[in-house]
């Protein structure tokens, strides 16, 4: 390895390093290009936004509950006929079902 034959003088040295401590400083100054929203800084709500958003979340939950509540009350009792071919599919079902997990098909 060889050694530079005159060295560099050591005010040089340090104005490279301050220049090149104001190029960094600006880089990091700058707003990064793109980065995952996941890994982006959380912005601060103040207070009206947060209770917007908690009354949107209030109003869609009991939305919700009202659906569900007229869901269940809706329902009218099926036909006979529907409730009777219900039941024999249901019991072809658990026959073929008995089928497959026996070893009757080995026979």
């Amino acid at each position: 390895m060889s050694t530079p034959k005159e060295q560099p003088s050591l005010e040089d040295a340090l104005a490279r390093a301050r220049a090149a401590a104001k190029d960094i400083a600006a880089v990091l100054d700058e707003p990064p290009g793109w980065e995952p929203i996941w890994k982006r800084p959380r912005t601060p709500k103040n207070d009206k936004a947060k209770k917007a958003e908690l009354r949107k979340q209030r109003r869609r939950l009991q939305d919700a509950g009202k659906r569900r509540l007229a869901a269940g009350q809706s329902r009218r009792p099926r036909s006979r006929q529907k409730r009777i071919g219900n039941a024999a599919t249901r019991r072809d079902a658990r026959a073929l079902s008995r089928v497959r997990h026996s070893n009757a098909w080995l026979w």
